[in-house]
């Protein structure tokens, strides 16, 4: 066999200024009024791109003003009573977790109104669990762990129960192809959509859902997909041949999906005989000067979609990427942290009575500044969405321990308990104090 090519892989260097180059028509894409979010296949993904690359979104304004910068606008946009139209889905709200937590925004906590992990839960299905959104459309489901397991909490912790991340995990696992791969579509249960060809964008989005909610590389949902990406390389160039022909964004979901398993795309299954690698095929795609890259291979201008696919690869990212730290001295974060008294607000809430899991968000108008367990509860009685979560609760009034929720009652071994933004479980008490933003998640057991 002849020895590979000493220029087998990008080199640092190549990818260090490969980034630098793609930061730069970024920051070109922002409107004057400093604003990135659009219609169709929006710009606010820049965000996730960005943070993969190391540049902070409030560092990022127009003509240096900073009151434009991109992150105070994205969270207003946001935050806005309109958003995001009116027929929302999951998806809209999965995108606006993933992108308001890569620019440093709380996205428990984007204003007193607007809670997008509670906005997340709301599309949970109580007729199909493990499902987010119409089951119908699978790419919703994988957003959510890409979302709900990818955005953590501002000290980096998990902030949603691993127990809803495994619900998921298995509803993915159920839908992968034959072949190893994935496509946008429910497959499970469905022979033939199982044994139709996969998709490679999606199978490297929904390796990466996994991977993010704590299934190891090593896992055979993991080695399958990774299979199946390594017979779609292309010798020559190291692209993927995808489904709708080679092209930036569907090398660039593969490629973060690698990343995001800790998977090297310039090595081993990826090293094609002729030298080449999926990096070495985006970095080709990329205009020098400019930064921009192109969609498909024989474009003569630069894409906004494929130039945020292939930074976010070529830096190393996933889809969700905890911000860096600003140049300019700004906060690395920003939220809201109280109640607004008078304005409605939605937490997220599940219940685990160690047979069945509920999930939903609960929207209550507190009086004060912060609000009590008991009243989430007693909201969520009738305010739930998806209805359902609570059914019964005892006692209905004061201050006192939970000793009984939705049938299940305290007993000698088993007792209901209560965690905040994953934090460690105690026992549920209805005066226990929550915060805007607060992530509720009781358990029944020992």
């Amino acid at each position: 066999m002849a020895a590979v090519p000493a220029t087998a892989t990008s080199t640092p260097a190549q990818i260090s200024t490969s980034t630098t180059n793609g930061v730069s028509y970024l920051r070109s894409l922002q409107a004057a009024d400093g604003s990135y979010a659009g219609a169709g296949l929006s710009n606010e993904w820049a965000f996730s791109a960005f943070a993969a690359a190391g540049t902070a979104a409030v560092d990022v304004a127009p003509g240096g003003d900073a009151t434009r910068n991109a992150r105070t606008v994205y969270r207003n946009h946001l935050a806005a009573p309109g958003w995001p139209g009116t027929s929302p889905v999951v998806t809209d709200y999965e995108r606006g977790t993933i992108n308001a937590y890569s620019a440093g925004i709380d996205p428990a906590r984007v204003s007193a109104g607007r809670n997008l992990i509670a906005d997340t839960y709301g599309h949970w299905q109580n007729s199909a669990p493990g499902y987010w959104g119409s089951p119908t459309n699978f790419n919703g489901t994988v957003f959510a762990l890409l979302a709900l397991a990818g955005a953590k909490t501002q000290s980096g912790g998990q902030r949603v129960p691993q127990a809803l991340l495994d619900r998921s995990v298995a509803t993915v696992r159920a839908n992968q192809h034959d072949d190893g791969g994935w496509n946008y579509s429910k497959a499970e249960g469905d022979p033939a959509k199982l044994a139709a060809a996969s998709d490679i964008d999606m199978t490297g989005a929904t390796m990466a859902s996994l991977c993010v909610s704590g299934v190891p590389a090593s896992d055979p949902a993991i080695t399958k997909a990774k299979a199946f990406l390594k017979s779609k390389l292309i010798n020559g160039s190291g692209a993927f041949d995808a489904m709708f022909g080679v092209n930036t964004d569907s090398n660039g979901w593969a490629v973060s999906g690698l990343n995001a398993c800790g998977i090297n795309p310039q090595t081993g299954d990826f090293l094609t005989k002729a030298g080449k690698t999926p990096i070495d095929f985006l970095i080709a795609q990329q205009f020098k000067p400019g930064g921009g890259f192109k969609y498909l291979p024989t474009d003569t201008s630069p894409s906004a979609y494929a130039s945020i696919d292939g930074l976010r690869a070529v830096a190393g990212g996933g889809f969700a990427t905890a911000p860096p730290t600003p140049t300019t001295g700004a906060s690395r974060w920003v939220a809201t942290t109280q109640f607004a008294p008078g304005t409605a607000a939605r937490l997220a809430v599940t219940v685990d009575d160690g047979t069945s899991l509920k999930v939903c968000a609960v929207t209550l108008t507190p009086t004060g500044t912060t609000t009590t367990l008991g009243a989430v509860l007693d909201a969520a009685t009738s305010s739930a969405a998806p209805a359902g979560c609570v059914t019964s609760l005892t006692p209905t009034t004061g201050d006192g321990t939970v000793t009984s929720l939705n049938g299940k009652t305290n007993n000698a071994t088993s007792t209901w308990k209560v965690s905040v933004d994953g934090a460690p479980a105690n026992t549920a008490a209805r005066n226990k104090v929550i915060n805007l933003g607060d992530t509720i998640a009781l358990r029944y057991g020992s």
